[in-house]
């Protein structure tokens, strides 16, 4: 897998070294809520999705992770997955684990740099992420960097007791510019 490099962050494949200190963020309800599920898996199945990511389109695993370039800290997880059997793009999410790297932009440019990979590296024309309406740094991060909205998919998540509307974006392949060499 390759190593991706921005001016602030590096994405590179998570290491053995990495996975105790992602688990503590998936599994920890304060950081994971309010915008998603929240279910404690054990630490094998957790290993068993991030070695499954590596091979697997569908895998909803991290891919990557997102380390400062300055220090290199882990300071967040990105990744890919297909969500359709049949349509042609795929869906990139992702987790800035440490609340004092949030706001900073190194969200903005992981998820730019994990884009231009996929556009670089896939046959794909679209690249697609979802959000939860109320989680407006996302769809901020999301936009800023091109995606368009292209709509609301209603009650579709259900997580912290009841149902949540949530945002569809996209970008093609034409509206994403050539990515820059790192420099």
């Amino acid at each position: 897998m390759a190593l991706l490099e921005g001016p602030s962050v590096r994405l590179r494949p998570p290491e053995a070294r990495d996975l105790e200190g992602i688990f503590a963020w998936y599994n920890d309800a304060e950081l994971v809520a309010p915008y998603d599920r929240f279910a404690v898996d054990t630490f094998d199945e957790f290993v068993r999705s991030v070695e499954e990511a590596r091979s697997a389109p569908v895998a909803l695993g991290p891919r990557f992770v997102v380390e400062t370039r300055a220090s290199p800290e882990v300071v967040g997880v990105v990744g890919h997955y297909r969500p359709h059997p049949v349509l042609e793009f795929v869906d990139v999410w992702y987790v800035l684990g440490k609340p004092a790297a949030r706001g900073r932009g190194y969200g903005r440019e992981a998820v730019g740099l994990l884009t231009d990979h996929l556009f670089a590296t896939e046959t794909l024309e679209r690249v697609g992420a979802t959000c939860d309406v109320e989680n407006v740094p996302s769809y901020r991060l999301l936009e800023g960097l091109g995606f368009r909205r292209e709509g609301t998919l209603r009650s579709a998540l259900y997580h912290h007791g009841r149902w949540h509307d949530v945002h569809v974006y996209g970008i093609t392949r034409a509206e994403r510019p050539p990515a820059r060499p790192p420099g």
